[in-house]
């Protein structure tokens, strides 16, 4: 058995052209350096507006999409939240009464009474 490698092969590996790199095909851009940005502390932000507080029909519709995304209480398409937090209810999943109060109090708008996923097809 032949121990030492054969010449060709070692030149070969020795001799071969360096590798390139992919960033070896772009030009080099450096940007100029600016003197004035040096020492300057960053402008203080101004106060912004408060937002307007919520309407009450706001934050009920924010807790019925809480309770939407809520997947606790089962899967939510293709039933109404009513439903669903009766059937939640059925599982002993304990839904909040809260919710079920919303949903009872304006029961005939859809925007109460129709899931988050209403607009999605099965």
């Amino acid at each position: 058995m032949n121990i030492i490698p054969s010449v060709s092969v070692f030149l070969s590996t020795v001799m071969s052209p360096k590798r390139r790199l992919i960033t070896d095909s772009f030009k080099v851009v450096k940007r100029a350096r600016t003197s004035d940005n040096r020492g300057k502390t960053p402008p203080v932000p101004e106060h912004e507006a408060e937002p307007d507080p919520l309407t009450p029909r706001e934050k009920d519709l924010l807790q019925l999409r809480k309770f939407d995304l809520d997947w606790r209480y089962g899967p939510c398409t293709g039933i109404s939240r009513l439903q669903r937090w009766e059937r939640a209810q059925l599982n002993g999943l304990n839904p909040p009464a809260d919710v079920r109060e919303l949903l009872l109090k304006d029961d005939d708008d859809p925007e109460y009474s129709h899931s988050l996923w209403r607009d999605y097809p099965l």
